[in-house]
């Protein structure tokens, strides 16, 4: 970094002139529609207005407004580490996408470092600021559920449950080697809305974590804050992991309605198999599918509950197949077939997890430097997986919107590749800051441009 390139050809035409012009230039043009996106959602001011900064006011040259939007931004577009500021530095559209000043001040100004922002992380981490981090991810789903929709708020929603095991390299605090996948990790939890593709809430945990290690207390959390912030009924959809007895347990002292597998063991295999014989006659083509309203009441469980088996036919296999929910929902409104409905639409969530890990990379800190015990180290983590996913939340925003401009679907990492890696060069003239996009903008550009009225502000 910081080397001076010559001057280069490449062998396929001689013509060709390579080298660094110094212009303001940016390959990072879409980083103004995120910033853009981000200011209608209100979550920096909102944070800014709830964290507590104990730094000199005197001493502030970065304010924690610029340096959330960096963090934020360059996550969404692909910059993950915190080195990354450095490297885009002395890029123009940077610094006008994260600054808090307006005209031509923001090219005048230096960009925050490295340190300034692993000290930001700290920042956030303590126990008067992660709350407020936590609220703004709240904040930042509630602005993307009624942004499209005039500001109309969801009546239902369906919370997901998963685990998201995240490879560390090091041997930061509170990480630890995990055998099923065969390396170190941190095991935090992620919380999801399948049908609309939203990142809910994250909770860090250590890597030897069992599946429902703190599920019993963070999803009821959870539960009331999306209730109380959006006004929805929200139910938990929950896989094999967490449907032991003190997670159902809490959920039902709240009156929160769940469902969720069952892992299969003797008892309820006793239970499956009087159900678990063909029809008779010749089976159809299309392998056949049974629903079955049960009560059982497991060893650990102080009463019996209603489960759902589900037995099913498979292709050029002479055995049925068959599986447990279990569940609180009202066998008049949600007869099993229902509950076997919902319960699949869990596959989105899973995709959407997909999303997170492949399109944002979400990796954490490889040091203990700065943070004085594992408590400290893991706030920080947790902090930064947040972050990640406040990126998410931005990015899946302006692909929600793509989608409904263009009547198709959309991943980020089509996003971000089509529509926001743009090359663009910027002309200042007249005390004014024109920026020319490269030929690439012209495909969806124009289209999403058009639609930006339509992502509305949170009031």
């Amino acid at each position: 970094m910081g080397e001076t390139l010559t001057a280069w050809s490449p062998s396929c035409n001689g013509s060709v002139r390579v080298e660094l012009s110094g212009h303001r230039t940016t390959s990072d043009s879409g980083a103004l529609l995120l910033r853009e996106a981000l200011d209608n959602s209100g979550v920096i001011e909102a944070l800014e207005d709830n964290l507590v900064d104990r730094r000199h006011p005197l001493r502030i040259r970065h304010s924690l407004a610029s340096q959330l939007r960096t963090l934020v931004l360059q996550r969404a577009m692909g910059w993950i580490d915190l080195s990354d500021t450095d490297t885009l530095r002395r890029d123009p559209l940077w610094q006008l996408a994260c600054s808090d000043a307006r005209g031509m001040t923001p090219l005048a100004q230096d960009r925050p470092s490295q340190a300034t922002l692993s000290r930001l992380l700290t920042c956030l981490g303590r126990d008067d600021n992660i709350d407020a981090v936590h609220e703004g991810l709240l904040r930042l789903v509630l602005w993307r559920l009624t942004s499209l929709k005039n500001g109309d708020r969801p009546s239902h929603l369906t919370l997901d449950i998963d685990g998201l095991p995240i490879e560390v390299h090091g041997h930061q605090g509170g990480s630890a080697y995990h055998g099923l996948y065969g390396t170190r990790i941190y095991s935090p939890l992620v919380a999801s809305l399948a049908e609309t593709g939203d990142m809910v809430g994250g909770l860090l945990r250590e890597g030897n974590a069992g599946p429902a290690e703190n599920a019993d207390t963070w999803i009821p959390h959870l539960v009331r804050r999306l209730n109380e912030s959006t006004g929805a009924q929200v139910r938990v959809r929950i896989d094999a992991g967490f449907t032991d007895n003190d997670t159902l347990e809490a959920l039902e002292d709240r009156n929160i309605e769940y469902l969720g597998r069952l892992r299969s063991h003797t008892g309820l295999q006793k239970l499956a198999a009087p159900y678990l014989k063909r029809p008779r006659g010749r089976p159809p083509e299309q392998p056949r599918e049974w629903c079955h309203d049960l009560a059982y009441q497991a060893g650990t469980w102080p009463t019996p509950r209603r489960v759902v088996l589900v037995v099913q036919e498979r292709p050029d296999d002479l055995l049925l197949h068959a599986f447990f929910l279990v569940t609180n929902l009202g066998k008049f409104d949600w007869p099993p077939e229902k509950v076997l409905a919902l319960y699949r639409k869990r596959g989105s969530a899973e995709s959407h997890m997909g999303e997170v890990k492949s399109a944002l990379d979400v990796h954490l800190s490889s040091t203990d430097r700065g943070a004085s015990t594992v408590q400290d180290v893991m706030a920080r983590n947790e902090v930064s997986l947040l972050l990640s996913l406040y990126a998410y939340q931005v990015l899946h925003g302006l692909r929600c919107l793509l989608e409904r401009q263009t009547r198709q679907g959309w991943s980020l990492s089509r996003v971000r590749e089509q529509v926001l890696k743009v090359a663009a060069t910027l002309r200042l003239h007249a005390r004014r800051i024109t920026v020319h996009l490269g030929a690439a903008a012209d495909k969806w550009w124009p289209t999403l441009l058009k639609g930006m009225p339509r992502l509305t502000a949170l009031i």
